[in-house]
């Protein structure tokens, strides 16, 4: 119950910051918005809460922005993958640095394969196949970059706290 309530609020909370800073950090690239704040917290709710829970964050998130009008119905298939790869990666292997590789391919391969019918069909965005990897990249890059930085600076602390 307590193991339980702990991935519950820190899942909450994970998914405030990221929404919280996509309205603050966020900015367009093509029909894409570019949001590395949540790419920042799929590797940590992966790394410190495990690929499941890293889902449900991404899922959160995404539905929260987008109740707000911040986000895109991109953010999800955008989200998603990356979260859960990066925190399969890093259960499978113990490697923050996988964990960064992991939402770079989940994020700017997996889901901008997936984001272009969804953009095709309900956004009428017109383009190819790999319309979104750029973007999505970015967004993956750059928020890969502060959690390796912040992970790895502040990971004596973090490991006693984190699921894996």
């Amino acid at each position: 119950m307590k193991k339980r309530t702990y991935q519950l609020v820190l899942t909450a909370v994970l998914s405030a910051l990221a929404v919280c800073g996509g309205s603050m950090f966020s900015f367009p690239i093509g029909v894409a918005k570019c949001a590395p704040t949540q790419s920042l917290i799929n590797i940590v709710a992966g790394v410190v809460l495990g690929p499941e829970w890293a889902v449900v964050q991404a899922l959160l998130t995404s539905t929260v922005r987008n109740l707000l009008g911040t986000g895109t119905l991109l953010a999800y298939p955008g989200s998603i993958f990356g979260a859960w790869l990066s925190g399969w990666l890093f259960k499978r292997f113990g490697k923050i640095w996988l964990a960064a590789l992991g939402e770079l391919i989940g994020t700017s391969l997996i889901g901008a394969l997936v984001s272009y019918p969804i953009a095709a069909l309900l956004m009428s965005a017109k383009g190819s196949l790999f319309l979104f990897v750029p973007s999505f990249a970015v967004s993956a890059i750059v928020g890969g970059l502060l959690a390796w930085v912040i992970l790895k600076a502040a990971w004596q602390p973090i490991s006693r706290f984190a699921k894996i």
